[in-house]
């Protein structure tokens, strides 16, 4: 059941996954919010990063950036905040993920923006370095990167059902605490006015 709010507006949370993988459990991760986030949260599932060419000043030299990016941007641009799951590569952020870091961090609708980090692996450290270096390059364009509450899911794949759905209840909770934490930065950003008309990439 979805937590409830009194409010008179819903705001969008873009969820962005931090692996391309077709069955990614951080996919499935963010899919699980749907059914946790405060009623007053709209989730928009992110599908451009497979689409994302590798960051070049050449490319954006150019008069006209690929597509892939610009929806990216405008994406976020549109976002009242952003939740982003990933996993763990060599003890560091994915090449995917921070190839649209890189990208996004040339515009400045991340700067300003609510972000939650959290992620899931099969392994037993539940991406804390890959969200530490997450968090870092996050801060490093200007988004307010949650403080907490914190979300390492380990073990995944004992997790998740065979169609994807997250069974772990420790990990559902978390993911209610998180999301619930990220609509209270959301309309406290909301009702402050700190994050209107930046400007998008060209």
């Amino acid at each position: 059941m979805r937590p409830t709010v009194a409010t008179a507006r819903r705001f969008t949370v873009l969820a962005l996954p931090g692996s391309i993988r077709r069955n990614s459990y951080n996919r499935m991760l963010l899919r699980a919010a749907d059914d946790v986030a405060p009623v007053d949260i709209a989730i928009r599932h992110c599908e451009v990063l497979p689409e994302i060419p590798l960051f070049n000043e050449d490319l954006e030299a150019d008069e006209k950036l690929p597509e892939p990016v610009t929806k990216l941007d405008q994406l976020v641009a549109e976002a009242d905040g952003i939740l982003l799951s990933t996993p763990e590569y060599n003890q560091s952020i994915p090449g995917v993920l921070k190839n649209a870091i890189d990208w996004l961090s040339r515009s400045t609708n991340l700067a300003g923006k609510p972000v939650a980090v959290i992620g899931a692996t099969s392994g037993r450290w539940g991406t804390r370095l890959a969200q530490a270096a997450t968090r870092q390059t996050l801060m490093a364009t200007g988004a307010f990167v949650l403080p907490g509450p914190a979300l390492y899911v380990s073990n995944a794949s004992h997790c998740f059902d065979v169609n994807g759905q997250l069974l772990d209840m420790a990990a559902r909770e978390g993911l209610a605490a998180v999301t619930a934490e990220l609509a209270r930065w959301v309309r406290t950003f909301h009702d402050r006015g700190e994050h209107a008309g930046r400007a998008a990439l060209p």
